[in-house]
């Protein structure tokens, strides 16, 4: 059986927790290549709602390694109050279960500060950024000044990497943002006392996950965001930081690109974005609200509303090709019962011209209009469906759409919150 790359082809948000969660089942280890605490994944297991954000789905299922690879950034405050929380909900977190990179990059109190304060400055051109620091840490890790999780565990190499950065960052807050400067000091005693408590579970997950793959286990690679955020493919410069594609799989985990698998992408059936950028199908009347209000559009990390609007194949066709997905699982049908009809981007317009490809320059995005198919819509409750073939009509033929506008087959389709509300088509380990 394959190894498998989970993608989200969307802005993020397309359900990949749930999706990560069901086939954990059936792989040995999990392993999160991108991202960091801006992530938000919500999952329900037995009638319990989990959040999660740096740890992914795949610690929820007994027996599974889950990693975070060497491609995320990683907040060690946060990534423990989540082991409490879910040790608290009845979810170990042990060093045989979980296993945090040595090589991943730390988010300093500094980065957060300087997350918020360049938001703040930039006024009606910003990002829309968490404001947790994702950006500025992965900004040192080029600019050679960040800081390894591997260092926080030797006190005299911490102190004096934190020195050597700790002036420039104070400088930058001070005199450019205007801001307060932080205490290296305070710093260092407070992620001191974080390294001793994560020190049984940082490890060399790139020859961890090798010898995995060499004793013939099952690993499923997953990213943190979706392809349209991805820092080189994306809505420039509305993305994140680092390479939410399947290519980030490889450079995230330190596992070469023959091993990684075949590659699933995670749509939704309609879009929704979180934060400024070009969303040529945003829906910001009753359509949209309605899409949020029975879809509850709210962002798991940050709380904030979603902005929605219809399925956009011509986003979606580029995320098929740039991540070389072989099927998708399509999340969230069930939300598009009760309406009289459905709409489908299937090109845009753009001065005049019809455009089928995405265009990455965010201002021709920015003024391209939709061209829409209308489907008939549906009625009927669909949310206990148990295969593909029960659907109604009108539900089977969007599916149908889905798949000839995208050019690959539907392999899974998500009806609903629980684990239990899933059909498949196909076997992605098949």
């Amino acid at each position: 059986m394959p190894n498998v790359v989970v993608v989200g082809t969307q802005w993020g948000d397309e359900g990949k927790g749930r999706i990560v969660d069901l086939i954990a089942e059936r792989v040995e280890v999990v392993a999160r290549y991108q991202g960091g605490g801006n992530a938000g994944h919500t999952i329900i297991v037995g009638g319990k709602t989990v959040i999660l954000h740096h740890i992914h789905s795949g610690i929820l299922r007994e027996g599974k390694l889950s990693v975070i690879g060497n491609g995320v950034v990683v907040d060690p405050g946060v990534l423990l109050e989540e082991i409490e929380t879910l040790e608290g909900m009845g979810f170990p977190v042990t060093e045989r279960n979980f296993a945090l990179s040595d090589s991943a990059h730390v988010v300093m109190p500094y980065h957060k500060e300087i997350d918020r304060g360049r938001e703040r400055k930039s006024g009606k051109s910003k990002i829309g950024t968490t404001g947790r620091g994702i950006g500025p840490v992965y900004e040192d890790k080029a600019a050679r000044r960040g800081i390894k999780v591997s260092q926080l565990l030797n006190p005299e190499t911490f102190q004096r990497r934190l020195m050597e950065v700790i002036e420039d960052r104070n400088l930058y807050l001070e005199h450019v943002l205007q801001m307060e400067p932080v205490s290296a000091d305070k710093i260092f005693q407070e992620y001191s006392r974080y390294a001793e408590r994560l020190t049984p579970y940082i490890k060399n997950t790139t020859v961890l996950i090798n010898e995995a793959l060499s004793a013939g286990k099952r690993v499923l690679f997953e990213g943190a965001q979706g392809t349209l955020l991805d820092i080189d493919h994306g809505t420039y410069p509305y993305v994140t930081s680092s390479n939410a594609s399947a290519g980030g799989a490889s450079v995230g985990t330190g596992v070469s690109p023959d091993k990684t698998g075949i590659v699933m992408g995670v749509t939704k059936a309609y879009v929704t974005r979180v934060g400024e950028g070009p969303f040529p199908t945003e829906e910001n009347g009753e359509q949209g609200e309605k899409l949020r209000t029975h879809g509850g559009e709210f962002g798991a990390t940050t709380g904030r509303a979603r902005r929605c609007g219809w399925l956009d194949a011509v986003a979606l066709r580029y995320a098929v090709m740039v991540n070389g997905i072989a099927g998708l699982a399509v999340t969230k049908l069930d939300v598009l019962s009760g309406f009289d009809s459905i709409m489908i981007c299937t090109a845009y317009k753009y001065r005049g011209e019809i455009l089928k490809e995405f265009p990455l320059d965010s201002d021709v995005l920015r003024g391209c209009e939709p061209v829409y198919e209308e489907l008939p819509g549906w009625k009927e409750d669909i949310s206990k469906v148990k295969t593909v073939d029960d659907l109604p009509h009108n539900a089977r033929a969007y599916l149908d759409a889905v798949e000839a506008l995208s050019g690959v087959p539907t392999w899974i389709v998500s009806l609903g919150p629980s684990r239990e509300d899933v059909v498949f088509k196909h076997d992605p380990l098949a």
